[in-house]
């Protein structure tokens, strides 16, 4: 009887502490469950003043740039109080191109063209952290948005837009003088002057990006870069006016470098190797060659061949002697220069398009300057 008794008290303690450790589970789920709702609403509440916060920037953004272009006018100019608005967005350059052409006169008109032709972009550290180029390398290509930072029109453009005047048609080298809407050609002088080149990814190093197959001048202020897509960018089956499908139009007949100029190239390549993108005297040569099988004479200087300095030689450069018509004569009586890499090239070309390359030197002050980091 008694065993019965100790066993039912047992038994009803044993309830009691299940039933006690039940209230007490139930109570602390129970606090944990408002603290999660105390939190949600928390959370929620953060999240509408972030948004709020958001939208009030938004707008105040938007006065701002309104703000900004409405530009007020002095009225003793006899010019309404208010101009058209116009909407300005703040944009600087991220990097700078570090290019083999050192002019713009023989630059390629178009990327690509030019294999060889290399160039590093230089990026500003304080505005790209060295992280935004991870994965660039991994492609084969890349867009270059720049600005055409040495065209003659940029003063009046931007000190003084209201007497700057779009130019509506352009001459195109290809349609030997004809004019075209210069929207539908490559031309630097637009409304906005910036330029669009692709451009082969050769290496990623740090904040540099070394690349080749470009058209781009040294110096040129580089706005952004963008991966080259093939499946986007790439168009399959794309159309072009008739005019550029001419073969040939700008190609030169044949291009013969003389004794004189191997020799002189080899003397400057014992100065600017080490501060070259090429890693021979030969490898550059080949760029001298890849760069004037195009004509790259503007279209004033073949209508009109000026000179730029005139040496009449008795002889021809091979020392042969050879019957030539004085249109001829004259035409090949015009020297012409190339700048790559802190060297002058010089050339002749007749009117049938033969390149004779007979001269490199030194541009001055090149020695002391650190063209490519």
């Amino acid at each position: 009887m008694a065993r019965s008794q100790s066993l039912a008290a047992a038994a009803l303690a044993a309830t009691a502490v299940v039933v006690l450790s039940s209230l007490l589970y139930k109570r602390k789920c129970g606090r944990l469950a408002r603290r999660v709702r105390e939190l949600e609403a928390s959370l929620a509440d953060a999240t509408e003043k972030a948004a709020a916060e958001r939208r009030g920037r938004v707008r105040a953004q938007q006065s701002l740039r309104k703000a900004l272009s409405e530009r007020e006018l002095r009225p003793d100019e006899g010019i309404p109080a208010k101009a058209p608005a116009l909407t300005s967005y703040p944009m600087a350059p991220i990097g700078t191109v570090h290019s083999c052409f050192s002019t713009r006169n023989g630059t390629p008109r178009q990327p690509l063209v030019v294999p060889l032709a290399r160039a590093t972009v230089a990026l500003d550290p304080a505005r790209v952290p060295v992280g935004a180029l991870e994965g660039l390398a991994s492609y084969s290509h890349c867009w270059i948005l720049y600005v055409f930072h040495l065209n003659t029109d940029l003063d009046k453009m931007w000190k003084d837009p209201a007497r700057s005047k779009l130019k509506a048609k352009v001459r195109v080298p290809r349609l030997k003088g004809g004019k075209m809407g210069v929207l539908a050609t490559r031309s630097p002088h637009r409304p906005n002057p910036i330029g669009l080149s692709v451009a082969k990814v050769e290496a990623v190093d740090g904040h540099s990006i070394l690349l080749s197959g470009v058209d781009l001048v040294d110096g040129t202020p580089v706005v952004d870069i963008k991966p080259y897509l093939p499946y986007s960018d790439g168009v399959k089956d794309a159309a072009v006016p008739d005019w550029l499908e001419v073969d040939g139009a700008l190609a030169v007949e044949s291009i013969h470098c003389t004794e004189h100029f191997i020799s002189a190239l080899r003397n400057c390549w014992m100065h600017m190797q080490k501060q070259s993108l090429y890693a021979s005297a030969d490898e550059f040569q080949n760029l001298v060659k890849e760069v004037l099988s195009w004509d790259i004479r503007s279209l004033s200087q073949r209508i009109r061949p000026h000179q730029v300095t005139m040496e009449r030689e008795e002889n021809t450069h091979c020392g042969e002697e050879v019957d030539k018509d004085p249109e001829d004569e004259a035409s090949f009586s015009v020297v012409y220069h190339l700048h790559l890499e802190g060297i002058d090239v010089s050339y002749r070309i007749d009117k049938n398009s033969n390149i004779v390359v007979e001269g490199a030197a030194l541009l001055p002050g090149v020695l002391n300057q650190n063209r490519h980091g």
